[in-house]
This record gives structure tokens, C-alpha cells and sequence, in this order.
């Protein structure tokens, strides 16, 4: 089982909505090996985003375990939790989610800054990873000087400031338009292959899904 990076066990999530509870999530199963690359397919609402977050720590299911490298998610501490999250899992959100006071350099940085690492060190590599996206001369512009490809490329940049082992694309070209999104996932795609990281894909694009040896198909919060 050592090759076993990420795992979830009969694990069921759902959500308090007023006097209602939508049940997301139902009894999933489901292993991933260290270099997988792996697609998350469904329509929206079937569960693919609330697994992702799941995965990387930024919720927890009602029943059932999350496993990471071996550690059950769910007897760590939060600060454990969040300690692994920020040196263990790159996130990409369809929506970016950079800091609009601050420039593509020290979006990237952040990541890093949050260890406490030197602001030489950070900047050095951050620096390096948005000269490897393709944004070398976009450093010092805030998020609203760039387009939707280029604020991607800038969270990709992001995601692998502190060098994940595992990266999560939540629906990555959701905001852009299909050749821009096909760059997006020619990069994700080569970046991954070039360290054998493992990445997740949530998508409802049956063309990005296509990308990856391995497709799950989600319907109403279970595998099919």
C-alpha cells in the first residue's frame, strides 16, 4: 500500500440547507496512487468539487475516512490539517482566487511565506515557476492587468510554490475559452509529467477529461 498517495473510504458528505439535508457525497471509495493523473468527471452538482476539498483537507465528510500517505486526515489536528495542505497539496480553482492588492510574484510567494521561508528563497522560485508558465514578463502585474489564461497560469504557479505531491484542478478552464483552457491543460500536463506529481482533474468538459489515462464518472454524489 505504500504506493497508495490518497484515499477515501466509504465516505458520504452532506450539507445542512434550512430544515433539508443534501447529501453530496454518498458512500465513495476510492484510491489513487502516487503519479496518478486522474480525471473527476460529472455534471455540475454531482459531487466533484466537494471530493476535491475533501481530498486536500478544506472540508470533512460526515462518515467514512480520508487517507493521505498512510495519515487519516480526519485524527489529525487542524493545524496539522493545515500544515499538510500547504506543504503536501497545490489547489487550482476555477475562479483563480489570486489577491487582487497583490502582483503575479507575490500571489505565487505566498505559499511560501506562509513557512516562514526566506523572501530571498520565495522570490527565487517563484520567479522561476512564472518564468516556466510563460508569464516572465508579467510579474509585477496585479491580477486585474491579466487575462483569465494568464491569472490561471499564475495559480498553477502558485499551487506549485511549495512542491506538492499532490495537485487539485477544480474545474481549471471553467473560465476560459477552449484554446486558452487547452494551454492551460498542456501545461498542467507537463508540469506534472516533469516531477511524476499526482493531479486530479475535476471537470465537466469530456474533452479535458480525455486528457487523463484514468476518468471517474460521478452521478449524484456516487461512482458509476
Amino acid at each position: 500500500m505504500s504506493d497508495i498517495l490518497l484515499s477515501a473510504q466509504n465516505v458520504s458528505k452532506s450539507y445542512a440547507m434550512g430544515k433539508r439535508s443534501l447529501e453530496v457525497l454518498r458512500r465513495i471509495s476510492l484510491s489513487v496512487a502516487r503519479g496518478d493523473f486522474l480525471a473527476l468527471r460529472g455534471a455540475s452538482g454531482a459531487g466533484k468539487s466537494t471530493l476535491l476539498h475533501l481530498f486536500g483537507g478544506l472540508d470533512s465528510p460526515n462518515s467514512g475516512e480520508i487517507h493521505f500517505a498512510g495519515r487519516n486526515l480526519s485524527q489529525l489536528s487542524e493545524q496539522d490539517v493545515a500544515i499538510l495542505r500547504n506543504t503536501k497539496v497545490g489547489f487550482i480553482f476555477q475562479s483563480y482566487h489570486l489577491l487582487p492588492e497583490l502582483d503575479a510574484l507575490e500571489n505565487v510567494c505566498l505559499p511560501a511565506r506562509m513557512l516562514r521561508k526566506p523572501a530571498h528563497i520565495a522570490e527565487k522560485r517563484g520567479r522561476e515557476l512564472l518564468a516556466r508558465v510563460g508569464l516572465g514578463a508579467r510579474m509585477d502585474h496585479k491580477p486585474y492587468e491579466l487575462s483569465g489564461g494568464e491569472q490561471q497560469r499564475v495559480a498553477i504557479a502558485r499551487a506549485l510554490m511549495n512542491e506538492p505531491e499532490l495537485i487539485l484542478a477544480d474545474e481549471p478552464t471553467g473560465n476560459l475559452d477552449s484554446h486558452t483552457g487547452n494551454e492551460i491543460v498542456d501545461l498542467l500536463v507537463s508540469l506534472r509529467a516533469e516531477k511524476n506529481t499526482t493531479l486530479i482533474i475535476a471537470t465537466h468538459d469530456a474533452a479535458v477529461a480525455a486528457r487523463a489515462p484514468k476518468v471517474i464518472q460521478l452521478v449524484d454524489g456516487q461512482i458509476q
